[in-house]
Protein backbone atom coordinates (compact mmCIF):
# COMPACT_ATOMS: atom_id res chain seq x y z
CA UNK A 1 0.00 0.00 0.00
CA UNK A 2 2.92 2.33 0.65
CA UNK A 3 4.07 1.95 -2.95
CA UNK A 4 0.70 3.11 -4.29
CA UNK A 5 0.67 6.04 -1.87
CA UNK A 6 4.22 6.98 -2.91
CA UNK A 7 3.15 7.07 -6.55
CA UNK A 8 0.10 9.19 -5.69
CA UNK A 9 2.28 11.57 -3.65
CA UNK A 10 4.69 11.90 -6.58
CA UNK A 11 1.82 12.75 -8.92
CA UNK A 12 0.46 15.33 -6.47
CA UNK A 13 3.90 16.94 -6.13
CA UNK A 14 4.33 16.99 -9.93
CA UNK A 15 0.95 18.69 -10.40
CA UNK A 16 1.73 21.23 -7.69
CA UNK A 17 5.13 22.11 -9.18
CA UNK A 18 3.47 22.55 -12.58
CA UNK A 19 0.91 24.91 -11.02
CA UNK A 20 3.58 26.83 -9.10
CA UNK A 21 5.53 27.51 -12.31
CA UNK A 22 2.50 29.03 -14.01
CA UNK A 23 2.04 32.71 -14.87
CA UNK A 24 -1.46 32.89 -13.42
CA UNK A 25 -1.75 34.01 -9.80
CA UNK A 26 -4.71 31.73 -9.02
CA UNK A 27 -2.79 28.70 -10.30
CA UNK A 28 0.14 29.59 -8.03
CA UNK A 29 -2.22 29.74 -5.05
CA UNK A 30 -3.76 26.39 -6.03
CA UNK A 31 -0.21 25.00 -6.38
CA UNK A 32 0.60 25.94 -2.79
CA UNK A 33 -2.64 24.32 -1.66
CA UNK A 34 -1.87 21.17 -3.62
CA UNK A 35 1.69 20.91 -2.35
CA UNK A 36 0.46 21.21 1.23
CA UNK A 37 -1.92 18.30 0.65
CA UNK A 38 0.98 16.32 -0.81
CA UNK A 39 2.95 16.96 2.38
CA UNK A 40 -0.01 15.78 4.45
CA UNK A 41 -0.13 12.53 2.49
CA UNK A 42 3.64 12.19 2.84
CA UNK A 43 3.50 12.56 6.62
CA UNK A 44 0.80 9.91 6.95
CA UNK A 45 2.64 7.52 4.62
CA UNK A 46 6.00 8.00 6.34
CA UNK A 47 4.48 6.97 9.65
CA UNK A 48 3.69 3.57 8.11
CA UNK A 49 0.09 2.77 7.33
CA UNK A 50 -0.70 0.71 10.41
CA UNK A 51 -3.85 -1.12 11.30
CA UNK A 52 -4.70 -1.55 14.92
CA UNK A 53 -6.79 -0.43 17.82
CA UNK A 54 -6.88 3.16 19.03
CA UNK A 55 -4.40 3.82 21.84
CA UNK A 56 -6.95 3.62 24.62
CA UNK A 57 -7.30 1.22 27.48
CA UNK A 58 -7.87 -1.89 25.39
CA UNK A 59 -6.45 -4.66 27.53
CA UNK A 60 -6.57 -7.52 25.01
CA UNK A 61 -5.12 -5.67 22.00
CA UNK A 62 -1.54 -6.13 20.82
CA UNK A 63 -1.28 -3.65 17.92
CA UNK A 64 -1.95 0.03 18.45
CA UNK A 65 -1.88 2.90 15.99
CA UNK A 66 0.30 5.92 16.63
CA UNK A 67 -1.83 9.08 17.06
CA UNK A 68 1.09 11.52 16.70
CA UNK A 69 1.20 11.62 12.84
CA UNK A 70 -2.55 12.12 12.72
CA UNK A 71 -2.29 15.02 15.17
CA UNK A 72 0.54 16.56 13.14
CA UNK A 73 -1.43 16.31 9.92
CA UNK A 74 -4.54 17.78 11.56
CA UNK A 75 -2.47 20.75 12.74
CA UNK A 76 -0.90 21.10 9.31
CA UNK A 77 -4.34 21.09 7.65
CA UNK A 78 -5.46 23.97 9.86
CA UNK A 79 -2.28 25.94 9.13
CA UNK A 80 -2.62 25.27 5.38
CA UNK A 81 -6.22 26.51 5.49
CA UNK A 82 -5.09 29.75 7.13
CA UNK A 83 -2.26 30.28 4.67
CA UNK A 84 -4.51 29.53 1.69
CA UNK A 85 -7.18 31.95 2.85
CA UNK A 86 -4.53 34.65 3.36
CA UNK A 87 -3.13 34.02 -0.14
CA UNK A 88 -6.61 34.16 -1.67
CA UNK A 89 -7.28 37.52 0.00
CA UNK A 90 -3.90 38.85 -1.15
CA UNK A 91 -4.60 37.62 -4.69
CA UNK A 92 -8.01 39.29 -4.68
CA UNK A 93 -6.53 42.58 -3.48
CA UNK A 94 -3.77 42.37 -6.08
CA UNK A 95 -6.34 41.82 -8.82
CA UNK A 96 -8.42 44.77 -7.60
CA UNK A 97 -5.39 47.09 -7.49
CA UNK A 98 -3.68 46.09 -10.76
CA UNK A 99 -6.60 44.63 -12.81
CA UNK A 100 -4.54 41.62 -13.84
CA UNK A 101 -3.56 38.26 -12.47
CA UNK A 102 -0.67 37.68 -14.87
CA UNK A 103 2.56 37.54 -12.87
CA UNK A 104 4.66 38.94 -15.72
CA UNK A 105 2.54 42.07 -15.84
CA UNK A 106 2.68 42.41 -12.06
CA UNK A 107 6.49 42.38 -12.13
CA UNK A 108 6.65 45.90 -13.54
CA UNK A 109 9.14 47.39 -15.93
CA UNK A 110 12.86 47.98 -15.53
CA UNK A 111 12.36 51.76 -15.56
CA UNK A 112 10.44 51.80 -12.28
Amino acid sequence: MEIVMSIVIGIVFAISVYLLLSRNLIRVILGTLTISHGVHLLLITMSELQRGAPPLLNIGEENFTDPLPQALVLTAIVIAFGVTSMLLVMGYRTYKEHNTEDLDQLRGSADE
